[in-house]
């Protein structure tokens, strides 16, 4: 999510999640990227006549929402976190400023392929005796392997049609011709180099068809021309690029570093922004290149022996209006469907907010007259005509079927739901920027680890009040249950990483870290929560549970619960599926995404709006007799997670192109692992807010 970088797919088949990208005529111009999202919200089900109007009014209302909702979010903000680096001219070093500047080599992908590679996994020219640099848990797990270049540049030190070194392929040798087949592979799937400068990337920037200009903080390998003459992808920026069955390799770029002076020049200058322009040349003479010439093309049935120069020219230019704080602001704003404008946005906000109070004044209006009519019932006569919720209070807090279970999923949850909350408003503040690479991840991981205390005192105080007595059995669940199955699925999915030779793929130590994190660190942290949580009494009621369970009624067909789940999870569905949008483009169209203040504020709408339509099914039934709503409430808001699973799959199927069976497993597991813990972070807020509910409601009614 928080990792940078960009995919440019074909111009016919240009999703709505991918960049767009520069169209046919020479200089670079235009084709576009579409977005479209659509929005669906829902809520509840009743027997009594006022509960029954009541969910056919929400129901009209979400229909209304549904079709109000506007398609695209907005933009939110970015704020670095990091320590400028000061450079100036060679021989002018002190020790405030270097004059070498280094570029490094991050993974290539492709929005075809959900398998990223590391650069020394392709046949480019490689860095020799340099040091590969230190990478932190968040960068690790999402893949990125950050590498030393041969591109060396000194500050304000104007190059042109610099040699780096020259590879050589002889076809009829076999391992030549493994290596050129898998550099034609990855140009046929637009596998795109992401370069860094002052942990800046560095971007190729071109205008787009509506004017604007956009910037790709990558660019690809090269290029290909189908058999039929048809280019693809960046072949459309070169007319010259028109033989038949054949790849280009851009071989040769030239980059523009722009720097800032400091205010006090003593300090040198900072770097401020770096773009590229990739180009193809033959070079007639690697030695001695010139950098200009026919396009370097490699037919797609070459033999006999081909050879790729690879070049670059690089300059300097100083940049007034950019200061180094918001360097990363061209790149941000240029991000396609960021350009969103702040009404959209306040339409979201009205739409959900305005369901939200209905149903608070649904609940409140109802609920406070019904209060009323049950404490002036003072009579024997009158207490014998009890009807509604008031008639379940000797079973409402009877212990739920699998209470064991529950309480578990209760502990995960809460875990889950606190580190999401942390990790959010500490994105939301900045810290957890595209600037400060693998922290996103690292912040979680690591308050997931320190969390298990939580974990194992709410699972242990849920069993103990449900009237369990294998607390060993309960702590050993909520320490491994959740984990594990997402463990399990991780597994298996690094070793198909594994098998394909990709750079997301785990290492075997980082693994063996993930495990002594868990075990060493996570489980005895459980331990101690639920130690203290089984310590404490009983949760209290507010009203005893009668001996011999009271006979539920037949139901109606909306107070049954299959029908009250699935309406249970659309509303919150409604406030998040924009957002869903932008985070699957950010993980599988390899797009930055950095809007955390605005998703900060829909998982706080969200939390609302969870809460909100599991009470509001909770009291529709209650008001039929039925007190089974345990479970009924866990699973009405995690019935979420059911329908962030159906939109993934129409995201798969509809935005991406990904091809192959590796890699269409690979988004499937690692969905279901993201589905996993979305069910159980919305099924314990729905919990949470149905369990405060009924002890209130119960605690200031009069009961015999």
């Amino acid at each position: 999510m928080a990792t940078a970088v960009g995919g440019a797919p074909s111009p016919e088949a240009n999703r709505a999640g991918n960049p767009p990208l520069p169209s046919r005529p020479s200089p670079p111009p235009p084709s576009s990227s579409s977005s479209s999202s659509s929005s669906s919200s829902s809520s509840s089900s009743s027997s009594a006549r006022r509960p029954a109007m009541a969910l056919r009014r929400l129901l009209i209302a979400a229909a209304l929402a549904a079709a109000a909702a506007p398609p695209h979010p907005a933009a939110g903000f970015y704020l670095p976190g990091l320590a400028p680096v000061n450079f100036c001219e060679a021989g002018k070093e002190k020790a405030e400023c270097r004059s070498g500047i280094e570029l490094f080599v991050n993974r290539l992908d492709s929005v075809e392929s959900v398998l990223p590679y590391e650069y020394t996994a392709f046949d480019f020219c490689q860095a020799e005796g340099k040091k590969r640099p230190s990478e932190n848990l968040g960068q690790v797990l999402f893949g990125e392997r950050i590498e030393p270049s041969p591109y060396r540049f000194t500050f304000n030190k104007k190059e042109t049609c610099k040699s780096v070194c020259t590879k050589t392929y002889d076809t009829t040798k076999t391992e030549d011709k493994q290596k050129l087949d898998f550099l034609k592979k990855s140009m046929l799937l637009n596998y795109q180099h992401h370069w860094i400068v002052d942990n800046m990337p560095v971007t190729w920037c071109y205008d787009v068809e509506d004017g604007q200009r956009f910037c790709n903080p990558g660019f690809p390998i090269g290029c290909y021309i189908t058999e039929d003459g048809r280019p693809k992808d960046a072949c459309v920026i070169n007319s010259e690029f028109h033989e038949k069955d054949t790849f280009y390799i851009f071989n040769h770029v030239d980059i523009i570093i722009y720097y800032h002076v400091v205010e006090n020049e003593a300090l040198g200058a900072r770097l401020v922004a770096a773009k590229l322009e990739p180009k193809s040349y033959k070079h007639t003479h690697p030695d001695n290149p010139d950098c200009s010439g026919v396009p370097m093309d490699i037919s797609n049935k070459a033999n006999g022996e081909v050879k790729i120069a690879y070049t670059y020219s690089v300059s300097f230019q100083e940049e007034k209006s950019i200061r180094w704080a918001s360097r990363w602001d061209y790149i941000l704003e240029s991000m396609p469907h960021t350009h969103i404008q702040w009404f959209s946005i306040m339409n979201s906000l009205v739409i959900v907010l305005f369901l939200s109070g209905m149903v608070a004044m649904i609940m409140l209006r109802t609920l406070h007259k019904d209060i009323a009519r049950y404490n002036q019932m003072d009579s024997t006569e009158d207490a014998q005509e009890e009807f509604g919720w008031k008639l379940v209070h000797g079973d409402i807090f009877r212990p739920p079927r699998k209470g064991m279970l529950l309480s578990v999923f209760l502990g995960s949850g809460t875990q889950i739901l606190i580190m999401t909350f942390v990790t959010l408003f500490f994105a939301c503040l900045g810290f957890l920027s595209p600037a400060n690479r693998g922290a996103l991840m690292t912040c979680a991981v690591v308050l997931w680890v320190l969390l298990g205390t939580p974990a194992g005192y709410v699972a242990a105080r849920f069993y103990k009040s449900f009237g369990g007595e294998k607390w060993k059995t309960n702590v050993l669940l909520t320490s491994f249950l959740c984990p594990g199955i997402v463990f399990a699925d991780f597994f298996i999915m690094n070793l198909i990483l594994w098998g394909e030779g990709s750079s997301a793929a785990i290492p075997f130590g980082t693994l063996v870290a993930i495990l002594a994190l868990w075990f060493c660190i996570s489980v005895p942290l459980t331990f101690i929560g639920a130690y203290f949580g089984f310590k404490k009494n009983a949760i209290e009621h507010p009203v005893r549970t009668n001996q011999i369970p009271r006979q539920i009624p037949e139901q109606s067909f909306y107070t049954k619960p299959l029908p009250g789940i699935i309406m249970g999870g659309i509303l919150p569905f409604g406030c998040i599926f924009i957002q869903l949008f932008f985070i699957l483009n950010s993980i599988w169209s390899h797009q930055m995404y950095y809007m955390f203040g605005f998703l900060f504020l829909v998982f706080i709408i969200l939390v609302i709006t969870c809460s909100e339509a599991t009470i509001l099914l909770c009291y529709f039934h209650l008001c039929a007799e039925d007190y089974h709503w345990q479970w009924r409430s866990f699973l009405t808001s995690g019935f979420t997670a059911v329908y962030f699973l159906i939109y993934a799959i129409h995201y798969f199927f509809s935005k991406l192109q990904i091809t192959g069976t590796a890699s269409t497993i690979l988004y499937f597991g690692y969905t279901m692992i993201m589905v996993l813990i979305f069910f159980l972070f919305t099924g314990t807020i729905g919990f949470f807010a149905c369990f405060w509910f009924v002890t209130k409601i119960y605690s200031v009614v009069k009961v015999d």
